[in-house]
């Protein structure tokens, strides 16, 4: 018990001291901490003052600073203000200095204007009275008078005009035809054309004339199912060894000789067989169509054309026209536009297919009627070719009146290929026909006394007599023939009308 009270005293002791001794420590500590805090506070009042205190000074510098800024800015404004009152001031001067001198002009002008109408009632005045003096001097009436000096102007006018025309003959000359000359001969050069004509009547040589009573068949059924399959005609005379085809189509001809052909070289013609190679000859010849207006296309290098224009072209193939194979004349066109387009420094890939689609109508002129330059136009126009295309098309042979240069290019490319020698041929009676025509036109005009069409119609000599047609009336004679040529005729190439006047005075000495 003793030994538990001492504990129990003990423990009571030591928890006492520790109380004691926490509570004195913690005094101590919060005393420290509330010294340390109220240091910390009057430091950061320092601080807080010394910050005030600066950005007052930083404020007020800024302010200055403004302020200053403002004031440059002021007088800065205020001296462009007044540079621009100056200005304005002048400007006034300035404007009432002009109206002061409109004012004097005007003025004047009245004055002048009063000045200009007294002198123009004194001349018409003085004209009244000298037209009065002439009428009674010289007889006659002012309508009189103005017929008889329209009379004797017209003779003067008339030799003023022709030597307008010759002088500006010879300026055009001087600078186009070096030009044209240059360009023509370039494109001809350049272009390799064939110079072979071809024959529009499809003649079949077959091996022997005993032939000729198997392809009329019993009773002419051969004959009659050959012509009702391939719409041709076949002409057996009594040429030997020989059959001819007509037809006005071209295609459907080639399609008669292919199958006439192929009847010859198999031997058996009946009427079951002739429809079977006449069928096999329009599946080839539509083929060969085809090809040949891809090949067109391909040389010439357009690759755009619509299905059935390349078909519609490639026709052409068994057209001809005086001779001349059309889908190489087409070609030959395409050739010379693009070559006088290129240099000329136009595009020439429009050039090269208005060149080439320019007879297109000449397929299928045989089934519309009209020119076949309007019937091509009408084509190309449904088959989405554009506007200027068309037009060339369509101006080619004046059907329309020409508007741009890809018209005349094609007219010109068009005369070269047709012209060129060897490129067509016609019958002996149109030719003379041609020739007369010509010389009959030339005959027609006044004053003419001979005229001979020479070089195959391409020129025309006109022989004057001198004593009706003056030197200067020469020139407006051959403008005027020229004229009618062109307006009454058609023919390839050009016509060249020369007027030849010569005087002869002779005399005998006795």
């Amino acid at each position: 018990m003793p030994e538990v009270l001492w504990l129990v005293i003990g423990a009571v002791v030591g928890i006492a001291l520790g109380f004691v001794i926490t509570r004195f420590v913690v005094n101590a500590s919060t005393k420290r901490a509330a010294q340390e805090a109220e240091s910390l506070v009057a430091d950061a009042k320092k601080q807080a003052e010394t910050l005030r205190r600066e950005a007052i000074v930083e404020a007020k510098d800024e302010v200055l600073k403004m302020k200053q800024d403002a004031q440059a800015e002021n007088k800065e404004r205020l001296r462009e203000v007044r540079a621009a009152e100056n200005r304005l001031s002048q400007r006034e001067e300035s404007l009432d200095r002009r109206v002061e001198s409109l004012d004097s002009r005007e003025h004047q002008i009245s004055s002048m204007q009063g000045q200009l109408e007294r002198r123009e009632r004194d001349l018409k005045d003085a004209a009244e009275e000298i037209n009065h003096r002439l009428e009674r001097v010289a007889g006659m009436s002012p309508d009189e008078a103005k017929a008889e000096l329209l009379d004797t102007l017209k003779e003067e006018v008339t030799h003023e005009s022709a030597a307008i025309i010759r002088d500006a003959e010879a300026r055009t000359r001087a600078e186009a035809d070096k030009k044209s000359r240059e360009i023509l001969s370039l494109a001809i050069q350049r272009v390799a054309a064939d110079h072979s004509a071809e024959n529009t009547v499809s003649a079949i040589h077959i091996p022997s004339d005993d032939l000729k009573g198997r392809i009329i068949g019993r009773e002419g059924r051969n004959i009659r199912s050959f012509e009702q399959l391939t719409g041709t005609n076949l002409i057996i005379d009594d040429t030997p060894e020989c059959v001819t085809i007509s037809c006005f189509d071209p295609v459907r001809r080639e399609i008669g000789r292919v199958t006439m052909e192929n009847l010859i070289a198999d031997g058996r013609i009946h009427p079951a067989r002739i429809e079977e190679m006449f069928g096999k000859a329009e599946e080839y010849v539509n083929q060969r169509v085809q090809e040949a207006g891809e090949q067109a296309t391909f040389d010439t290098g357009i690759h755009d054309l619509h299905p059935e224009l390349v078909r519609t072209l490639g026709r052409l193939r068994y057209r001809t026209s005086y001779g001349q194979n059309v889908l190489n004349h087409s070609l030959e066109v395409a050739y010379l536009s693009g070559v006088m387009a290129a240099e000329l420094g136009l595009d020439p890939i429009p050039a090269k297919r208005a060149g080439l689609l320019h007879d297109l109508g000449k397929a299928v002129d045989h089934e519309v009627e009209g020119s076949h330059a309007v019937i091509g136009a009408d084509l190309a126009r449904r088959f989405g070719e554009k506007p200027e295309i068309v037009h060339a098309i369509e101006a080619h042979h004046n059907d329309v009146e020409p508007n741009s240069v890809l018209d005349v290019l094609v007219q010109a490319a068009d005369a070269v290929s047709a012209a060129r020698p060897g490129a067509r041929k016609e019958t002996l009676d149109s030719y003379i026909k041609r020739l007369e025509k010509l010389e009959e036109i030339a005959n027609a005009h006044k004053g003419v006394e001979r005229t001979y069409a020479i070089q195959a119609g391409r020129e025309v000599r006109v022989m004057v007599t001198p004593e009706v047609v003056d030197e200067a009336a020469t020139t407006v004679l051959a403008h005027d023939i020229a004229h009618q040529i062109e307006s009454e005729m058609q023919y390839p190439g050009q016509v060249k009308v020369v007027v030849i006047r010569e005087s002869r005075a002779s005399a005998v000495a006795k």
